[in-house]
């Protein structure tokens, strides 16, 4: 798994927004089989940064239905990634 498979998508939201302006904390949609050391090197490659911490969550797929049918969505995970004091925050999206 090469560094473009293990980060999918950066996460753009108002949580995600708060803390990468307070707390200078990026968040990711990743590759599920992705570790944290994989995560973080990563980070770290594509956006020369370097990063403190890695925290991961799990995402079940929700139950979906168009009409009659039904199926679920994919499960998904989420990384929040920490970048380490005077690291400048790269901008990637803009709200």
């Amino acid at each position: 798994m090469n560094i473009y498979d293990v980060i999918r998508r950066p996460l753009i939201t108002e949580k995600g927004h708060a803390k990468r302006e307070a707390e200078a904390t990026l968040c990711f949609e990743v590759h599920p089989q992705a570790n944290k050391i994989q995560i973080k090197q990563a980070v770290e490659t594509v956006f020369r940064v370097k990063v403190a911490e890695v925290r991961t969550s799990n995402y079940a797929g929700k139950l979906r239905r168009r009409g009659r049918f039904t199926g679920y969505a994919s499960d998904w995970k989420k990384a929040y990634v920490r970048l380490q004091a005077g690291q400048k925050v790269p901008e990637y999206a803009e709200i």
